[in-house]
């Protein structure tokens, strides 16, 4: 539940607020964060419990409404991304979910860029419409679509750049004028570029929403997720949602997410160089019918990638030529990259978007989206780049391609 005051701590640099933003230390004085294993909390009087339910005194209610632990990682996160509330979730989804739910109603439009993730885009396309609120996909490239789609208004706005597993970039800036023009707030899901590469609120963003399980735990142990926010949004509607629906965080899941961040920076930098090597073998091999990667001069928002991030990010996506057959003969050779849906792992990991996290989609909508039965996306670990370029041949070998 923290929220953004001006002090000392907001003239670090990005590196030492990952490693020291939020620390609150008991009077042991341990030097690493503590981690408050408990459910609820005591007061000594009734006096004062009336006074915290009430907001007349400070203090800890309950682990859904808060905790010391989680309150630690949601400081580093807002300190991080230059933001005054974040609200930490059990989940990336939930933290999704809670920026839309926690503010609309039935009789509301939202506007969503066409290239989602298969979670987000069933909660656009088929959720939300359940409940009276009318929902509208667009290229978000283009935004002569974002024009036309926002012109009779709406709520919400929610977006994904780069987006799940195209690799689209949509412009940030661009599409926040937009929105505020037509009075809705701009979600954007930051998770492929990480709080590192790219900063949605400084360029017109509302909310900016993370599944803390990929890079920011970064190794695969816990799930996680964060929404970040003015403090009016927070205090009036992600708040009051939260608490009421408690999809929070836990605070071991909280713990293991601050030690995440202390790593952060130089794990996304080596992920991406690791990346762009990746990324130059897959373009220069003739067996690849197409690579997406927003650092290399292929990609169709390349000038967009350099403008509005500040590294190319860890993820590479490609098209293995042969389609589902050939694909799924070049997953089977690997020995060095796991097969697996998450990502933003220090291991390598690799998935088929259109049998895994697409498959409800459905092929129709996969098409127009250019997610095509060849398509694979990987993300790109900690691993010695040679050993993964050498792992990327054999399974092109195996292919047939």
């Amino acid at each position: 539940m923290a929220k953004g005051k001006k002090n000392a701590t907001d003239a670090w640099r990005p590196q030492t607020r990952l490693v020291r933003g939020g620390i609150v230390r008991s009077a042991h004085g341990e030097t690493s964060e503590a981690l408050y294993l408990t459910s609820s909390f005591v007061y000594a009087s009734a006096e004062e419990a009336e006074a915290r339910f009430k907001g007349e005194a400070p203090g800890f209610i309950y682990s859904r409404y808060g905790n010391p632990t989680v309150a630690m990682f949601e400081k580093r996160m807002a300190l991080l991304e230059g933001s005054e509330a974040c609200f930490a979730t059990a989940t990336g989804m939930a933290a999704v979910f809670a920026s839309l739910m926690c503010q609309l109603h039935a009789g509301q439009r939202v506007v969503a860029s066409r290239a989602l993730f298969g979670s987000c885009h069933f909660i656009i396309t088929q959720l939300l419409p359940r409940w009276g609120i009318a929902t509208q996909l667009v290229d978000g490239t283009n935004l002569g679509e974002w024009k036309a789609a926002l012109r009779s208004g709406a709520a919400a706005v929610f977006l994904e750049t780069p987006a799940n597993p195209t690799l689209e970039l949509i412009d940030i800036a661009a599409v926040a004028k937009l929105a505020h023009a037509a009075a809705a707030l701009l979600i954007v899901d930051n998770v492929f570029s990480t709080p590192v590469l790219q900063r949605p609120l400084a360029l017109g963003a509302d909310i900016v929403v993370y599944s803390a399980t990929k890079h920011i735990d970064g190794q695969g142990r816990a799930l996680g997720g964060a929404v970040l926010s003015s403090e009016k949004f927070y205090r009036e509607r992600l708040m009051p949602y939260m608490r009421h629906t408690g999809p929070s965080l836990s605070p071991f899941n909280a713990w293991i997410m601050l030690k995440g961040l202390e790593t952060l920076g130089p794990r996304v930098e080596r992920h991406s160089a690791n990346a762009r090597k990746v990324a130059d073998f897959l373009a220069g091999d003739k067996r690849v019918a197409r690579v997406l990667f927003p650092g290399h001069k292929s990609h169709p928002q390349y000038r967009l990638a350099r403008r509005q991030m500040a590294g190319p990010g860890t993820m590479v996506s490609f098209e293995i030529r042969g389609g589902k057959r050939g694909a799924f003969r070049f997953l089977n050779a690997l020995e060095v990259i796991d097969i697996s849906n998450n990502l933003g792992d220090a291991k390598s990991l690799i998935t088929h978007p259109a049998t895994t996290t697409h498959r409800a989609v459905g092929p129709e909508e996969r098409a127009r989206m250019g997610i095509t039965d060849g398509l694979v996306r990987l993300s790109v670990g900690l691993e010695d780049a040679d050993d993964l370029i050498e792992d990327l041949a054999r399974g092109l070998k195996a292919a047939g391609a």
